[in-house]
């Protein structure tokens, strides 16, 4: 839970940095941010998927 505060208090400071920053820079910066989330969703997701697979049993 503090891992995610710590990442919504950086994403905002990096919204409003990006107001300071030039256009490539904040599209570079939104990619990397969206590709770690995409990795953040698969890991997350098998981690879930394995978990439930044995609590039927």
């Amino acid at each position: 839970m503090l891992f995610l505060v710590v990442a919504l208090f950086l994403f905002g400071a990096l919204i409003g940095t990006a107001a300071h920053l030039p256009v490539p820079v904040t599209v570079v910066a939104g990619i990397a941010i969206a590709a770690w989330l995409l990795i953040f969703l698969t890991r997350e997701r098998r981690k879930a998927g394995s978990t439930t697979k044995g609590a039927g049993r």
